[in-house]
């Protein structure tokens, strides 16, 4: 393939609308297009197209055990793609999307079997992006798309980190600066009673619960080779190329840490929250992560920080471990599975 077309937006409509029919043109011809969603960059395909979304796997070398989410303009987008929904989904839709939401529920037959890795179900969302919006709506189509990265890395969210692992394996990047939130949907499962949280995202679970009741807890990661429930849940995802060691969240623990890995001669990255104390030393590189408790901040800049400190060139990053609530549930689920590698 030749080199991917970056299309860099500037939020202006006259300028924009053109470079995005561009990207629309690609997705109906069975191309592949990287574009911003509120979360983090997703690779997108035709979902309808079965020789297209087979593009998305092999341009991120993805197994094809592990299925895609659908991506939507419209609700009844999400009608026509599924079927037995239970009454509450239409108070989710009406709560939560367009959002960082995703739904798993039972399939029609016009869902191919390449985006759902052959299961009766499909995991669907309709972005709030704006960017993401304006695609589907002028492709004609829904667009089937995981992240814009190759597959365990950490997840893309800048048009930069999509060009790091995808540059020349897809067709165009659609360009409008940093994602606003960070970290991937909230997957649930609205096939199960109660419903399942498939992976905490941007939606806290607490929310969710305000609407349809309990939900059970996360399942444990899927072995390699059976096919998923959801994207997302395999037990080594999101891994820098460097090893990941998490502490408690207080400053003690991460100079403790910290210190300890330098004694081991490589150098070493911390992610580091403001007003935390770090020593000073040749082989260490520090991402001023941001205010620890501000989980919008965090999760804004976690894959920044782990991709960053790879660019370095360090063996090892310490990190903080959140805790297992709200929005921070999320952060924390990304960091223990990039610390399984």
């Amino acid at each position: 393939m030749s080199r991917t077309r970056r299309l860099v937006l500037r939020g202006e409509d006259a300028h924009d609308l053109p470079l995005l029919q561009q990207a629309a043109e690609t997705i109906r011809a069975g191309g592949l297009v990287a574009f911003p969603t509120e979360t983090v960059y997703g690779l997108g395909a035709d979902a309808l197209n079965p020789g297209a979304v087979r593009r998305v796997f092999q341009a991120k070398g993805r197994p094809s055990w592990d299925p895609l989410i659908v991506h939507l303009d419209t609700r009844e987008q999400l009608f026509l793609l599924t079927r037995d929904q239970p009454a509450v989904v239409q108070m989710l839709l009406e709560r939560f999307m367009p959002g960082p939401l995703t739904l798993v529920l039972f399939k029609t037959p016009l869902v191919p079997d390449e985006v759902t890795a052959g299961l009766p179900t499909v995991a669907l969302r309709m972005p709030a992006h704006p960017v993401a919006r304006a695609l589907i709506r002028l492709s004609g189509t829904p667009i089937a798309a995981p992240s814009a990265n190759k597959f365990g890395r950490p997840s893309p969210t800048t048009a930069e980190h999509v060009l790091h692992d995808l540059e020349g394996e897809i067709d165009v990047v659609l360009d409008a600066g940093p994602t606003p939130v960070g970290v991937e949907s909230t997957v649930l499962d609205m096939t199960t009673q109660p419903p399942t949280l498939l992976r905490p995202g941007a939606t806290p679970v607490e929310a969710l619960e305000a609407v349809v009741g309990t939900v059970h807890l996360l399942p444990k990661p899927t072995a390699e080779g059976e096919a998923l429930r959801s994207p997302g849940l395999s037990a080594r995802h999101y891994a820098p190329q460097a090893r990941v060691l998490l502490c408690e969240p207080v400053p003690e623990a991460l100079l403790a840490q910290t210190e300890h890995a330098l004694q081991q001669g490589k150098t070493v990255g911390v992610m580091k929250p403001i007003g935390w104390p770090l020593p000073s030393h040749p082989r260490l590189r520090v991402y001023t992560w941001g205010e620890w408790g501000n989980w919008r901040a965090l999760a804004q800049r976690l894959f920044d920080g782990l991709r960053w400190l790879e660019s370095e060139g360090v063996h090892t990053i310490v990190c903080p471990l959140p805790p297992p609530q709200e929005l921070a549930l999320a952060i924390r689920d990304r960091l223990e599975r990039a610390a399984r590698s």
